[in-house]
């Protein structure tokens, strides 16, 4: 079972993320990796769902020259910022949670 203070880095990567997409989840998990399995695990989902849902974003507008992409891409706004606040309570709660339709590029 993670400590309190890990399970409050872990939310906090997420939790950042709503203010500096990449700079404050990066500075978080680069400072506590090798400290914390938990807080390493949570920074590698993390960037894992931000180059899935970007690869999507970048999908998404391109395929607004057919204008399907204008749907698209709310729907992928709406996932991610659900996603994002699900695994923050998650990782609050000590637990493990993994992105749906993610890749797993970092392990």
């Amino acid at each position: 079972m993670p400590s309190n203070d890990e399970r409050l880095l872990a939310t906090a990567i997420y939790v950042t993320s709503f203010f500096t997409t990449i700079i404050g989840p990066l500075v978080i998990w680069l400072l506590k990796k090798d400290e914390s399995e938990y807080i390493n695990y949570h920074g590698k989902e993390y960037f894992n769902f931000i180059i899935s849902y970007g690869v999507y974003s970048i999908i998404s507008m391109i395929l607004m020259i057919i204008l399907i992409g204008f749907l698209t891409i709310w729907i992928v706004g709406i996932a991610a910022f659900v996603f994002t606040i699900i695994a923050a309570v998650k990782a609050y709660e000590g637990k493990e949670y993994r992105f749906p339709l993610v890749f797993r590029l970092i392990r």
